[in-house]
């Protein structure tokens, strides 16, 4: 029997600041639909690849939850096979939650996103229109358009003229790309948040060009009829070291207004010797730079992301939380942003100079069970005589990507429920994107199954490795595809309808915050 703490219990936790993690385990898209304002959501078909790194701590107190769907013993099950030793269940799981007539959010990383209304609303942030960028734009204006997000979502959709400059690079990129101080910067994202974040970080830091935020992003600006561009690759140059140190004197100005500490390396190796506490390390540079050379021990968080997905990064709320950045200005003014969300955070001073590891970040993995494999070459032949029948557990965008031949996808959380829809009497080989997810299923699955079951070495990766062909699309589904929640300025198909609803969520969360009453944020 796993303890139950009340709504009541868990919401003073929040509210007084002690640690602890509220986790979600259903699939992101019910998550998506309802949830307390600080769950995060881990569900539990992913949960032993993603709780090492996202609950450092083994004794984190660690409060589970579902709606109902009978997720919270396996849950258990397999923490405690890891080592977490204070879990407990939220009592009355989610319906609970809404009977105590607390409030529930909607769609995901909602704090943060609620935090940047709440920024908006304290400071005013500027904002201008999509049809009058557009006015500007078309007039070839002195102005520049620097969209924060990820280099990855620019190059999928980015307003005309966009560069990207994702959010943490604007005050060190911005004096580069705007020398002249009558030019007017632009920052734009998806929606509201990064924009919002984005301007403001400039502002906070006393840049002297006039700046705003694009109003609504991208999804304001295809409301307003206008077109995207799509595959664009600029990207903010390399910045100059004169330009470096005033922005890291700026940076550091505003951090300090936050009440941000800072740690040298001997402070860190004292407060890594505290158990007591979960300490998350985040390096905040760019991917490409943290994989030429990062501090042992510290995790790749971009820092425009760790401001806009801190649930994703750091679900546990009252942890202490580091950041390293070897220019100074992406650490400052991340870190400004998450003190004022109401976390304790502090500044790495140096650590760069000694010896660090290369490679880019790779999660933690608890250590894998042995099973019966088969290479992707004894798959194929298989596969051409109809001897195996082939279970794919990647998250659903990439199997739609590319997939096995033949191959059915699965939410590993139902596979009970999936082999109702299976075809009967063939030995099952189970693949994931790299073959740990389903290592990590095969026990399971062998439960459940008349037949033997393997597991593709490699996964699907290897497959694809030794050039044998793909299918694409959501060809064989037994599960249904909720394990990713499709937000609403993703695809073509969205419906206007649809934008704006997710538009007029977004301005009620200033409302939501103030009937929550738990974020202790402040703004600056």
């Amino acid at each position: 029997m796993i303890p139950s703490l009340s709504p009541a219990e868990v919401r003073l936790a929040f509210l007084t600041r002690r640690e602890i993690a509220l986790i979600d385990l259903r699939e992101e898209d019910p998550f998506a639909k309802d949830h307390p304002l600080f769950a995060a959501c881990l569900p539990l078909s992913r949960l032993e690849t993603e709780a090492l790194d996202r609950i450092p701590r083994k004794d984190t107190p660690v409060v589970l939850y579902d709606n109902g769907e009978g997720l919270i013993a396996p849950a258990a099950d397999r923490l405690r096979r890891l080592g977490y030793c204070h879990l407990r269940q939220l009592e009355g799981g989610l319906e609970g939650w809404r009977a105590a007539g607390y409030e529930l959010f909607q769609d995901v990383n909602s704090y943060s996103k609620a935090f940047g209304e709440l920024v908006d609303t304290r400071r005013e942030t500027p904002s201008v229109a999509a049809g009058d960028l557009q006015a500007l734009i078309d007039s070839k204006a002195d102005i520049v358009v620097l969209d924060a997000r990820r280099y990855d979502e620019f190059q999928t959709m980015s307003i005309p003229t966009g560069i990207s400059v994702p959010g943490a690079e604007l005050v060190l990129r911005a004096p580069e790309l705007a020398p002249d101080p009558n030019t007017t910067i632009i920052v734009n994202c998806a929606g509201r948040t990064r924009s919002i974040i984005g301007a403001q970080s400039l502002i906070n830091a006393g840049l002297p060009n006039p700046v705003a935020a694009l109003r609504n992003g991208a999804i304001g600006w295809t409301l307003a009829g206008l077109t995207l561009d799509h595959g664009q690759s600029r990207k903010f140059p390399d910045t100059a070291p004169g330009k470096a140190l005033e922005a890291r004197a700026r940076a550091h100005t505003v951090a300090e207004r936050a009440g941000v500490r800072r740690l040298t390396l001997a402070d860190l190796a004292q407060l890594t010797k505290e158990r007591d506490r979960t300490l998350y390390r985040f390096d905040v540079r760019t991917p490409e730079e943290f994989a030429a050379g990062h501090i042992a021990g510290f995790r790749s968080a971009p820092g425009g992301q760790l401001v806009q997905e801190t649930d994703m990064f750091a679900p546990v709320r009252g942890a202490r939380i580091v950041l390293a950045d070897d220019l100074g200005p992406r650490a400052d003014m991340t870190a400004s942003w998450l003190a004022q969300m109401g976390w304790d955070v502090y500044v790495l001073d140096g650590g760069f100079s000694g010896p660090l590891e290369l490679g880019r970040w790779k999660p933690t993995l608890p250590a894998l069970p042995a099973v019966e494999t088969v290479s992707p070459s004894e798959l194929a032949a298989e596969l051409k005589t109809g001897g195996a029948l082939v279970v794919d557990l990647a998250p659903s965008p990439q199997y739609r990507k590319g997939h096995i031949p033949g191959a059915w996808f699965v939410i590993r959380a139902r596979l009970a429920e999936a082999f109702s829809e299976l075809p009967e009497g063939q030995p099952i080989v189970l693949t994931s994107s790299d073959g740990v997810l389903a290592t990590l299923a095969a026990e399971e699955t062998e439960a459940l199954s008349d037949h033997p079951v393997r597991v593709l070495a490699g996964g699907t990766g290897a497959w694809i490795d030794a050039g044998l062909p793909l299918e694409t699309g959501l060809t064989r589904a037994a599960s249904p595809p909720d394990d990713v929640y499709r937000r609403p300025y993703e695809g073509a198909d969205h419906a206007a309808e649809a934008k704006q609803a997710y538009l007029d969520w977004e301005f009620g969360l200033v409302d939501q915050l103030a009937r929550d009453g738990t974020h202790g944020f402040f703004v600056i």
